[in-house]
C-alpha cells in the first residue's frame, strides 16, 4: 500500500481555505409530518447556514441520519444531489462559495459507490466514517479502505466518540492517516482529550502540521480546542491549532458560531492571554450542548434535540426523524427550555426572523 498516493488530488485554493479554518454545520435532515423529506425546509436551511456565514456544509453526515442509506427509504442520493444543487443556485445568487462535504460510510465497496456519486455531485470531499469496522479489524485494513477512497475523493479523516458508533483508533492509525497526500484535514470528535491529542501529535510527528487542517468535532469542548495552542513539547513552531469545526452544535445557532470563530482567529493572530469571558462562554456552549445532545441520556435524543432548536426558530417544520422510535428523550424539551432561556447570547434568533421568509421562499 503507498499511503502517500494522492489519487484524488487536493489543489492548492481548496487546502488553503480548508487551513484557514471555517464554520462547516453538519447538515440536519428536513421531514415533513409525515416523515417524508420536505425540501422547501432543507432549502431554507442550506440558505440560512450560507448567509450566516459558513465556510462548508457536510451532508450524508451522523447528523443527516445515517439512515437515508436504508433501502427503505432511499434519500441518500436525492438528499445530497439536492443540497448539492440548492448550495450551488444560493452561492451563484449571493456572490459566495462554500466547500461541499459529503459524508462516506459503510465497507469499502459501499464507501467507494458513496464517493462516486458525491463528486459527480460535485461535492469537494468526503468526511469518512469508519464505524463500519470492527475493532477486530487491523490498521491495515482500516488504512487501505481511507487510501482507496482518497484515490476518488480529498478525505477528511473522522474521530467518532464510541458512544455512538466510532471506534477507538490508536495514535499509529493517525499516524499513517496523516501520510496520505488525498488527506485534507481531520475532524477530532472523540469527546476525549487524551484521543484528541493522539490526532494532534500524529498530524505534527508525520510532519504534516498546517498542511492537513484539524477541525473540532468535540461539541463539549468547542471553545477549548479552539482556543489552544498545542505545543506538546515537539518544538512546532508556530504551535499548532485546531482552526475550525465541523460540528452539529453549529448546525443551530450558526450565526453565532460565525462570530465565535472570527473572535477565536483574531485572537490568534495578534496574540496574548484568552480572555475569561471566552472561556466563560465556553462552558455557557457546553451546557447548551448538554440539553441538546441529551447528554443525560447517552445522546438518544441528539439529532431530534438539534431538529427541536430549528423548529423552535422556524428553520424545519417539526423535530421528526425517520425512524419514529428516535425522538426527544423524557425531560429532554425541559432541559431545552432551559439553556434557551439561560444563553440568549449563544442564539441568533434575530438574525432567522429577518431572512426567514428568503430563505423559505
Amino acid at each position: 500500500m503507498d499511503a502517500s498516493k494522492d489519487g484524488a488530488g487536493i489543489g492548492p485554493d481548496l487546502r488553503d481555505r480548508f487551513c484557514r479554518g471555517m464554520v462547516i454545520p453538519a447538515m440536519p435532515l428536513a421531514l415533513d409530518a409525515e416523515r417524508r423529506f420536505d425540501e422547501r425546509h432543507q432549502a431554507a436551511l442550506i440558505r440560512y447556514y450560507i448567509d450566516a456565514g459558513a465556510g462548508g456544509l457536510a451532508v450524508g453526515v451522523h447528523t443527516t441520519q445515517f439512515t437515508i442509506r436504508e433501502p427503505a427509504y432511499g434519500l441518500f442520493e436525492p438528499v445530497l444531489r439536492y443540497a448539492s444543487t440548492v448550495v450551488d443556485d444560493w452561492c451563484q445568487r449571493t456572490g459566495v462559495s462554500i466547500v461541499k462535504i459529503a459524508g462516506i460510510c459503510g465497507l469499502t465497496p459501499q464507501a467507494l459507490k458513496e464517493a462516486r456519486f458525491a463528486k459527480q455531485c460535485g461535492y469537494q470531499a468526503g468526511l469518512v466514517s469508519m464505524s463500519a469496522f470492527s475493532s477486530a479489524d487491523s490498521l491495515e485494513q482500516l488504512l487501505a479502505h481511507c487510501c482507496a477512497v482518497a484515490e476518488v475523493l480529498p478525505i477528511i479523516g473522522f474521530y467518532l466518540q464510541p458512544a455512538v458508533g466510532g471506534l477507538r483508533l490508536p495514535y499509529a492509525f493517525w499516524r499513517a492517516l496523516a501520510e496520505i497526500d488525498g488527506l485534507l484535514g481531520i475532524k477530532i470528535a472523540p469527546f476525549n482529550r487524551y484521543q484528541t491529542l493522539d490526532v494532534i501529535r500524529a498530524v505534527c510527528d508525520a510532519g504534516r502540521a498546517g498542511e492537513v487542517a484539524l477541525y473540532t468535532g468535540n461539541d463539549d469542548h468547542i471553545v477549548g480546542d479552539l482556543v489552544t495552542a498545542f505545543d506538546l513539547g515537539m518544538q512546532t513552531r508556530p504551535p499548532v491549532r485546531i482552526v475550525g469545526g465541523l460540528l452539529g452544535q453549529w448546525a443551530v445557532w450558526t450565526r453565532q458560531a460565525v462570530a465565535l470563530l472570527r473572535e477565536v482567529h483574531a485572537l490568534a493572530a495578534r496574540g496574548g492571554d484568552i480572555p475569561q469571558a471566552l472561556l466563560a462562554r465556553g462552558a455557557c456552549l457546553t451546557d447548551a450542548n448538554g440539553a441538546i445532545f441529551d447528554v443525560a441520556h447517552q445522546f438518544a435524543g441528539c439529532i431530534p434535540g438539534i431538529h427541536e432548536v430549528l423548529r423552535r426558530q422556524g428553520l424545519l417544520a417539526g423535530n421528526w426523524c425517520l425512524d419514529p422510535e428516535e425522538t426527544l428523550s423524557v425531560g429532554q424539551c425541559a432541559e431545552i427550555d432551559r439553556v434557551w432561556a439561560a444563553y440568549p447570547e449563544l442564539r441568533d434568533d434575530a438574525f432567522v426572523a429577518q431572512h426567514l421568509g428568503r430563505w423559505l421562499a
